[in-house]
């Protein structure tokens, strides 16, 4: 399976009362694949997973492959702090249909190398699915290492990995462990251009939740080398973006899109009204027309 370009890692939209809002979900969806994104990420970190119920997870899996049908591969977040817990939901998903597993590194108890070599081992020899790495040490407090990534790479089920550390030493690195079977994708829409001009195959995106014709112009250009492919007003937005905790802001924009409500779960809330909120307000408006998709 080819896991490239311009893939987003959708938002999980929630009704007024809090329950799911299935019908936003499939309005994003549609926005997504008529956009020419190549992948989505179903309750990762910016769809809210640990806010979700069991059921809740079960039901928008289903829900993203019914109405996907094969036409861009369906990853799921399945990431737990607990190696045992992490395998059952891999599981899950593909019982439920998905074509990946995205795991992020155990978040909290901050494992050791060691740990998350044989963290990973398991999920991938039991899970079922093919697993993406997914590496985030700002939020999960560990950090997996070139070195463990390279050894993991030679796990027949671990296919990749989304590297969300944007500095130039880390890019580097894990451009380096490039090969047929092993892809490098960017985590980091800030610094996904000089990760892709580096050799990342793609972007896992939060920003193509709201532009994803923009976002996927952009990937393909940087895919063929562009230097100058990043900049301007999908630059401003991303950087926009960055005012609150994800996802708080771009739910605030697809509300501005008409594509879902901008409440998160507690403990997050919504955007307030102010500079930050205008200013992203603005930048969405450059790139895509607002209140049209409802």
């Amino acid at each position: 399976m080819t896991i490239s370009g311009s893939i987003c890692a959708l938002v999980t939209p929630f009704t007024v009362s809090g329950e799911l809002d299935l019908e936003a979900f499939g309005r994003q969806l549609e926005y997504q694949l008529e956009g020419g994104t190549q992948g989505v990420v179903v309750a990762g970190s910016t769809g809210e997973s640990h806010f979700l119920e069991h059921g809740e997870w079960d039901q928008l899996l289903s829900f993203a492959v019914d109405r996907i049908a094969g036409r861009v591969p369906v990853i799921a977040g399945t990431g737990e702090a607990g190696t045992a817990k992490t395998i059952a939901l891999t599981r899950r998903a593909k019982s439920l249909g998905a074509d990946l597993a995205l795991v992020v590194a155990p978040f909290y108890v901050r494992p050791t190398q060691e740990g998350l070599r044989r963290h990973f081992t398991e999920v991938a020899d039991q899970g079922g699915l093919p697993v993406l790495l997914y590496n985030v040490p700002s939020r999960t407090g560990c950090d997996i290492e070139p070195a463990t990534a390279a050894i993991l790479r030679d796990h027949p089920a671990i296919i990749g990995i989304k590297e969300a550390r944007g500095d130039a030493a880390r890019i580097s690195a894990i451009a380096e462990l490039v090969r047929a079977d092993f892809v490098y994708l960017s985590g980091d829409d800030g610094t996904g251009h000089q990760a892709m001009l580096s050799g990342a195959a793609g972007v896992i995106s939060v920003a193509a939740n709201l532009v994803p014709r923009a976002f996927r112009a952009f990937c393909d250009a940087s895919r063929a080398g562009d230097t100058g492919a990043y900049g301007g007003s999908l630059a401003r937005l991303v950087e926009a973006l960055n005012c609150a905790p994800n996802p708080i802001a771009v739910k605030a924009g697809l509300a501005e899109l008409g594509l879902g409500l901008d409440i998160p779960r507690l403990p997050l809330v919504a955007l307030a009204e102010g500079p930050d909120r205008a200013r992203l307000r603005e930048m969405l408006g450059s790139l895509a027309p607002l209140a049209t998709a409802a």
